[in-house]
């Protein structure tokens, strides 16, 4: 007679332990999500007075047009570059959180590749990254300078210093100015 009278003992007990997941379950559902990361800190913001449609000079003559674009929330610029002799270029620049540092890739028409790293230092971005140099058949240091002029350019300053020099040659100093 016991096992008639407390047939339904089990399966309250089951009743009960599912009852209790379902509860555990709409909790979760309902508990806030942790705040996704952004990229709304400042650091982001430090190459942005790079944005905008750009005619660039380099000794006061054309040398091309760039255009830098912010995407992705703001958590990339990229650039697409076209230069006077028809060659184009593109790159995508931003600040890795976890390096704590801005990176730029680039790559061209050509096939040249360029990685870049770096921050602000004294209120220009300086990026800097080693490349193989096929002529001298070893690695070069890449080192780009972007300074905010007063008047609302912007100076880029492209330097290389081959492994068997110890100081920094000249390859680009242009001028960019806001385009119409």
């Amino acid at each position: 007679m016991l096992f008639r009278s407390h047939w339904h003992a089990p399966l309250a007990t089951a009743g009960a332990f599912f009852w209790s997941l379902s509860a555990i379950g709409d909790d979760a559902k309902a508990a806030p999500a942790a705040p996704a990361s952004t990229c709304d800190v400042q650091e982001y913001r430090q190459f942005d007075f790079w944005i905008g449609k750009w005619s660039v000079t380099e000794g006061g003559q054309p040398a091309g047009r760039n255009m830098i674009e912010p995407d992705l929330k703001h958590c990339a610029l990229f650039e697409s570059w076209s230069s006077v002799d028809g060659s184009r270029g593109r790159s995508i620049n931003f600040y890795d959180r976890n390096r704590r540092r801005w990176h730029q890739t680039w790559i061209d028409d050509r096939g040249g590749a360029l990685e870049l790293d770096g921050g602000v230092v004294g209120g220009s971005m300086v990026l800097e990254g080693d490349r193989p140099d096929p002529k001298a058949g070893k690695s070069a240091r890449h080192r780009i300078t972007w300074t905010p002029q007063p008047d609302g350019s912007v100076r880029q300053h492209w330097q290389v210093m081959n492994a068997a020099q110890s100081t920094w040659e000249t390859v680009f100093d242009g001028l960019y100015q806001r385009a119409q």
